[in-house]
Protein backbone atom coordinates (compact mmCIF):
# COMPACT_ATOMS: atom_id res chain seq x y z
CA UNK A 1 0.00 0.00 0.00
CA UNK A 2 1.38 3.37 -1.02
CA UNK A 3 0.74 6.23 1.41
CA UNK A 4 1.21 9.81 0.22
CA UNK A 5 0.30 12.86 2.28
CA UNK A 6 -1.13 15.89 0.49
CA UNK A 7 -2.49 19.32 1.34
CA UNK A 8 -4.75 19.78 -1.72
CA UNK A 9 -6.90 17.03 -3.30
CA UNK A 10 -6.13 15.92 -6.84
CA UNK A 11 -8.64 16.68 -9.60
CA UNK A 12 -9.69 13.03 -9.52
CA UNK A 13 -10.23 13.10 -5.75
CA UNK A 14 -12.25 16.33 -5.97
CA UNK A 15 -14.37 14.91 -8.81
CA UNK A 16 -15.08 11.87 -6.63
CA UNK A 17 -16.11 14.12 -3.76
CA UNK A 18 -18.46 16.13 -5.99
CA UNK A 19 -19.99 13.01 -7.57
CA UNK A 20 -23.19 11.55 -6.14
CA UNK A 21 -22.34 9.70 -2.96
CA UNK A 22 -23.79 8.79 0.39
CA UNK A 23 -27.03 10.62 1.20
CA UNK A 24 -26.51 10.72 4.93
CA UNK A 25 -23.84 11.79 7.37
CA UNK A 26 -20.15 11.39 6.66
CA UNK A 27 -17.19 11.48 8.98
CA UNK A 28 -13.82 12.64 7.74
CA UNK A 29 -10.81 11.02 9.38
CA UNK A 30 -7.85 13.40 9.13
CA UNK A 31 -4.32 12.09 9.64
CA UNK A 32 -2.26 15.26 10.00
CA UNK A 33 1.47 15.90 9.52
CA UNK A 34 2.65 19.39 10.47
CA UNK A 35 5.53 21.48 9.18
CA UNK A 36 8.27 22.17 11.69
CA UNK A 37 7.78 25.91 11.09
CA UNK A 38 4.63 27.48 9.66
CA UNK A 39 5.05 28.90 6.18
CA UNK A 40 2.46 31.31 4.79
CA UNK A 41 1.95 31.55 1.03
CA UNK A 42 1.67 35.35 1.25
CA UNK A 43 5.19 35.51 2.70
CA UNK A 44 4.21 36.88 6.12
CA UNK A 45 6.77 36.37 8.86
CA UNK A 46 5.87 34.09 11.75
CA UNK A 47 7.50 32.31 14.63
CA UNK A 48 4.68 29.76 14.85
CA UNK A 49 5.24 26.06 14.35
CA UNK A 50 3.10 24.24 11.84
CA UNK A 51 1.04 22.77 14.69
CA UNK A 52 0.43 26.25 16.12
CA UNK A 53 -0.73 27.60 12.75
CA UNK A 54 -3.01 24.60 12.31
CA UNK A 55 -4.42 25.23 15.81
CA UNK A 56 -5.50 28.71 14.64
CA UNK A 57 -7.29 26.99 11.74
CA UNK A 58 -8.88 24.33 13.94
CA UNK A 59 -10.34 26.87 16.37
CA UNK A 60 -12.00 28.64 13.45
CA UNK A 61 -13.12 25.46 11.74
CA UNK A 62 -15.02 24.37 14.85
CA UNK A 63 -17.24 27.45 14.38
CA UNK A 64 -17.77 26.88 10.65
CA UNK A 65 -18.53 23.19 11.26
CA UNK A 66 -21.34 24.20 13.61
CA UNK A 67 -22.81 26.56 10.98
CA UNK A 68 -23.42 23.62 8.63
CA UNK A 69 -24.58 21.19 11.32
CA UNK A 70 -21.25 19.42 11.71
CA UNK A 71 -19.01 18.84 14.69
CA UNK A 72 -15.53 17.74 15.68
CA UNK A 73 -16.00 14.32 17.27
CA UNK A 74 -12.38 13.49 18.14
CA UNK A 75 -8.89 14.95 18.05
CA UNK A 76 -5.67 13.68 19.53
CA UNK A 77 -1.93 13.45 19.13
CA UNK A 78 -0.43 10.31 17.61
CA UNK A 79 1.75 8.65 20.23
CA UNK A 80 2.87 5.50 18.45
CA UNK A 81 1.96 2.94 15.82
CA UNK A 82 0.31 -0.10 17.41
CA UNK A 83 -0.02 -2.22 14.27
CA UNK A 84 1.35 -2.04 10.76
CA UNK A 85 4.21 -0.07 9.33
CA UNK A 86 4.68 3.36 7.76
CA UNK A 87 7.82 5.33 7.01
CA UNK A 88 6.78 8.25 9.22
CA UNK A 89 3.92 8.71 11.68
CA UNK A 90 1.38 11.49 11.49
CA UNK A 91 1.37 14.06 14.29
CA UNK A 92 -2.36 14.25 15.02
CA UNK A 93 -5.70 12.70 14.17
CA UNK A 94 -9.00 14.57 13.94
CA UNK A 95 -12.44 13.28 13.04
CA UNK A 96 -15.08 15.72 11.83
CA UNK A 97 -18.69 14.73 11.24
CA UNK A 98 -20.93 16.40 8.64
CA UNK A 99 -24.64 15.92 7.91
CA UNK A 100 -23.68 15.25 4.26
CA UNK A 101 -21.02 15.83 1.62
CA UNK A 102 -23.02 18.88 0.56
CA UNK A 103 -22.68 20.33 4.07
CA UNK A 104 -18.90 19.88 3.95
CA UNK A 105 -18.73 21.60 0.57
CA UNK A 106 -20.97 24.40 1.88
CA UNK A 107 -18.61 24.90 4.83
CA UNK A 108 -15.55 25.12 2.58
CA UNK A 109 -17.25 27.91 0.61
CA UNK A 110 -18.12 30.07 3.64
CA UNK A 111 -16.16 33.36 3.67
CA UNK A 112 -15.06 32.74 7.27
CA UNK A 113 -13.70 29.32 6.27
CA UNK A 114 -11.80 30.87 3.37
CA UNK A 115 -10.22 33.34 5.81
CA UNK A 116 -8.91 30.64 8.14
CA UNK A 117 -7.83 28.18 5.43
CA UNK A 118 -4.52 30.07 5.06
CA UNK A 119 -3.53 28.77 8.51
CA UNK A 120 -4.27 25.20 7.43
CA UNK A 121 -1.99 25.55 4.41
CA UNK A 122 0.69 27.29 6.49
CA UNK A 123 0.75 24.55 9.10
CA UNK A 124 0.27 21.31 7.19
CA UNK A 125 3.10 19.39 5.59
CA UNK A 126 0.42 16.98 4.39
CA UNK A 127 -2.47 14.80 5.43
CA UNK A 128 -4.67 11.88 4.59
CA UNK A 129 -8.38 12.71 4.60
CA UNK A 130 -10.53 9.59 4.65
CA UNK A 131 -14.29 9.79 4.08
CA UNK A 132 -16.31 7.29 6.11
CA UNK A 133 -19.99 6.46 6.43
CA UNK A 134 -21.94 4.67 9.12
CA UNK A 135 -21.29 0.94 9.33
CA UNK A 136 -23.41 -1.75 10.95
CA UNK A 137 -20.23 -3.72 11.64
CA UNK A 138 -19.57 -1.69 14.79
CA UNK A 139 -23.12 -1.09 15.99
CA UNK A 140 -23.55 -2.43 19.51
CA UNK A 141 -27.31 -2.00 19.91
CA UNK A 142 -28.28 -4.93 17.67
Amino acid sequence: MKVENSVIPTQEQMAGFLAPGPDGPISMVNLLKFKDKASYEDGRETEMTGAEAYAVYSRGVAKTLAKVGGKLVFSGEVSRLMLGEVEELWDSVAIAQYPSRAAMLEMMQLPEYQEIAVHRAAGLAGQLNIETTRSIVFETDR
